[in-house]
């Protein structure tokens, strides 16, 4: 007699075509219960997926209410989630990526056999047919949210996704402009129509798309405030005014003298006709074109010998000035409107060979301040025995004076040398750079100190020798000094 099978054990049977097929009700994720099926080429097979099944069902891990392909559910994130709550531009790139690379690929998988080596396999194809490292990233980049959403949503168990393994991404490295090359520009951009624009792409680090985006009413001429709200772009054909990239780029910032004329300027010269909302415009009162101001920028740069950089760099070049003008990071961090002080420092502040060899230059300083000068005077301390003194004795007077320079030294790296300190702030007038003038005071205090320490070296030395001629010195002061006015 057959056994009976108890509810929730499942079934596992052969079809009429030779393969097999299991069936077990399980929990989904509308809260329902549903029959689900599996195939096998042999009963084990069959078994081995039911069993799984059963496993997760008992974890408490609900099944998705539909069989999705990888295609129709992409298609579905797009459509509601990322369209409706992302920018334009975010959509647009997601959009492009699913469209010519994932649909095409992967499209046809079913969501719930994705597997990592099945997308490792992928993108090592993507590399293989010669698309980018960088392009791959993002390719990873839009899959891999997508299946967190679905992960989410418990469409999935897992995300497969966050195992792909990729070449390292290099950044490209970019070489901000020194503070010479910036004012050569504004010198060249200063009879150009858009100069107030370039004048605030370099003094604020602001992004392309929020100097073109900029309204009239975000100038704020009472309280000398520019306030940062709107970007435009241009995305898939149209110009487009949005939000700023991020909360963080929702900004108010101190609006400068030379700014503000900048501006003034720019508004006496615009037709008073023209109002469309827009602080830059064309001469027609249209959106400035994005890529037309890029190359009016590229433009300048290469009539007027100036190395040509990509606009974007000109607010790496912001955030390394204000690094080497010794602004806080934090400071910095707010002015360009990131999320993290990470990304101000790690990103968009860059180091040059001047600004280490000045660091270098002033640890060496430091480092040569006190120690040499001991060595020195330690070389020169008397060795030979005095008033026929054995070898313990010159030993002892060794040690008195190692003594007497260790107190002298000690006294004087905490004593105050009147050495004028404004010294320092002429270099500006006489051309000399700060190192060069700290290491002159240096050498002046070292001098200084040599002769003080020297004459307390000898003082004391003479006072001793005296002691040592005349014998045993006497446990009062008093009566020593005593004895030595009877001599």
């Amino acid at each position: 007699m057959a056994r009976r099978r108890s509810n929730g054990e499942g079934t596992t049977y052969q079809r009429k075509d030779g393969r097999w097929e299991g069936a077990v009700y399980v929990l989904t994720t509308s809260g329902e219960r549903k029959r689900v099926r599996t195939y096998g080429t042999t009963e084990a097979e069959a078994r081995r997926e039911l069993t799984r099944l059963k496993a997760q069902n008992d974890q408490g891990i609900p099944v998705a209410d539909k069989s999705w392909k990888l295609g129709d559910y992409l298609d579905y994130w797009l459509n509601d989630v990322v369209k409706p709550n992302r920018r334009p531009a975010t959509y647009a790139q997601c959009e492009t990526i699913v469209r010519l690379y994932l649909k095409p690929g992967l499209g046809s998988q079913p969501i719930g056999r994705l597997s990592a080596p099945l997308l490792q396999r992928y993108a090592n194809q993507l590399l293989a047919d010669g698309h980018s490292v960088a392009k791959v990233h993002v390719v990873k980049k839009v899959l891999r949210t997508a299946l967190t959403r679905a992960e989410r949503e418990e469409v999935v168990g897992k995300n497969p996704a966050r195992l792909i393994e990729l070449p390292t991404l290099e950044p490209r490295e970019v070489e901000p402009w020194s503070i010479t090359e910036v004012t050569r520009f504004l010198a060249a951009a200063r009879s150009h129509r858009l100069y107030a624009a370039f004048l605030l792409l370099a003094l604020y680090g602001l992004r392309r798309g929020e100097v073109l985006g900029l309204l009239k009413q975000d100038v704020d001429t009472e309280k000398n405030e520019l306030h940062i709200r709107q970007q435009l772009q241009r995305v898939r054909g149209e110009l487009l005014q949005g939000p700023v990239k991020t909360r963080a780029g929702r900004r108010d910032l101190p609006l400068v003298s030379l700014a503000r004329e900048a501006i003034r300027e720019y508004q006496r010269s615009q037709p008073e006709s023209l109002d469309h909302g827009l602080l830059f415009t064309t001469n027609v009162g249209t959106p400035i074109e994005p890529r037309n101001f890029v190359r009016s920028f590229q433009l300048l740069c290469r009539r007027n010998g100036i190395r040509v950089i990509k606009i974007h760099a000109l607010r790496h070049t912001a955030a390394t000035l204000l690094k080497d003008l010794g602004v806080p990071d934090r400071e910095t961090q707010l002015i360009l409107g990131h999320s993290h002080v990470s990304v101000t420092q790690q990103i968009y502040q860059h180091g040059s060979m001047d600004s280490r060899r000045k660091a270098v230059s002033m640890l060496e300083v430091a480092l040569t301040r006190i120690a040499p000068n001991t060595k020195a005077l330690q070389d020169k301390s008397p060795r030979e025995p005095m008033n026929g003194a054995d070898g313990n004795g010159s030993r002892q007077v060794s040690r008195q004076i190692n003594k007497v320079v260790d107190r002298a030294t000690s006294f004087l790296s905490g004593a105050t040398i009147g050495i004028r300190t404004r010294d320092l702030f002429l270099t500006i007038n006489t051309g000399e750079t700060v190192a060069d003038r700290v290491t002159e005071v240096d050498r002046k205090l070292r001098d200084r100190r040599r002769r003080m320490v020297l004459g307390i070296v000898a003082v004391d030395l003479a006072v001793k020798r005296e002691d040592w001629a005349n014998g045993p010195r006497s446990a009062s002061p008093n009566a020593s000094r005593r004895q030595r006015m009877d001599q």
